[in-house]
């Protein structure tokens, strides 16, 4: 098994940064995808960002394309977003994903792994 504690979210103005953390423990010689959702209030969860696991290779929603970027440390077991320049419409709880298959995918159930999620507010 392995275990995701994302860390980071706050409550924030607009066109303010946040860095989340995502920090895997347990079998994580298994993880090789990971990814980021989030979910809006009365919302479905939606995908962020993925990223494979030497980091070469990210892709990213169009909503948040050129304001996010998603980043890992396998030395770290851990994978980060940055999100900058942010909008009202960013509020979500948003959640770390890993996936056990070489894939990068905008699916949420081709992810294994889901952390708790931590609650990133972003105020007009």
């Amino acid at each position: 098994q392995v275990q995701l504690v994302e860390s980071g979210g706050g409550l924030v103005q607009a066109g303010d940064s946040l860095r989340l953390s995502c920090v895997a423990s347990g079998r994580t010689f298994s993880i090789d995808a990971m990814g980021w959702f989030r979910q809006a209030p009365g919302k479905e969860r939606e995908f962020v960002a993925a990223i494979n696991w030497s980091g070469g290779t990210t892709y990213y929603a169009d909503s948040v394309k050129g304001r996010f970027t998603i980043s890992r440390d396998n030395a770290k077991n851990t994978v980060y977003l940055q999100m900058n320049n942010l909008k009202p419409e960013d509020t979500a709880v948003y959640y770390c994903a890993a996936a056990r298959r070489r894939l990068l995918s905008i699916v949420s159930r081709n992810y294994d792994y889901w952390g708790q999620g931590t609650q990133v507010t972003v105020s007009s």
